[in-house]
């Protein structure tokens, strides 16, 4: 008599947090583990991480990488500027998406889409990784494995955004240009300086509209 060993397939889940702000880095999440362990993801709560504090978000990141395997990409404004002069922000995320998949080496993968259609992201991932990819929007709705690494991407950046402000010495905001103290202190920066600070992203169109308005108010 002997038992026949069974290998739990593993799976992965990626989404990101900084896609569309004018402060701070982008930040890319791949999260792993094997099929049996989904349940735990659940078990501890795991949701959407717009949907969580952000205390509870850095509360379940430490739960999740106990038992699972993660991989973060940070990607810093400046870096991000200097790839948007060749490429589109979802072929760039794409990029990374495939990184971490070659990292993480899973048996199938969920993706929260940034492709309007998702099939498409999913067998440009596929062809480039060779691993099963399932592309979908709302995924980090949808899957907890995606979920889990939207609370790991999200407590990531919110971290980054810290240290940018301490180095600022200012509480800019969130960084999105929908915040209206992000964008109040963009406009105070440049007015006083005559320049944006660091950590902003000179590529988005952000940028041109208050340098803009600035030159409308001078003239």
């Amino acid at each position: 008599m002997y038992s026949e060993s069974i290998t739990m397939a593993r799976i992965a889940g990626i989404d990101e947090a900084g896609k569309g702000p004018v402060i701070g880095p982008l930040v890319v999440c791949g999260v792993c583990c094997d099929e049996e362990k989904l349940a735990e993801l659940e078990k501890i709560g795991v949701k959407d991480s717009k949907r969580l504090s952000r205390k509870r978000r850095e509360e379940l990141a430490e739960e999740i990488v106990k038992f699972c395997k993660c991989h973060v990409l940070k990607l810093s404004p400046e870096k991000l500027d200097r790839l948007m002069e060749k490429k589109t922000i979802n072929e760039i995320l794409t990029d990374c998406y495939a990184k971490i998949i070659e990292k993480l080496n899973p048996d199938v993968v969920f993706v929260d889409s940034p492709d309007v259609i998702p099939e498409r992201l999913a067998e440009a991932l596929k062809r480039r990784t060779d691993k099963e990819v399932k592309a979908m929007h709302r995924a980090d709705e949808l899957k907890p494995i995606v979920s889990a690494a939207s609370i790991v991407a999200k407590v990531e950046r919110d971290r980054e955004v810290d240290k940018i402000k301490e180095e600022l010495g200012v509480d800019f905001g969130s960084g999105y240009a929908s915040d209206r103290k992000t964008i109040s202190f963009l406009k105070s920066y440049f007015k006083e300086h005559g320049r944006f600070p660091p950590h902003v992203r000179k590529s988005w169109k952000t940028l041109d509209r208050i340098c803009q308005q600035s030159l409308d108010e001078f003239f």
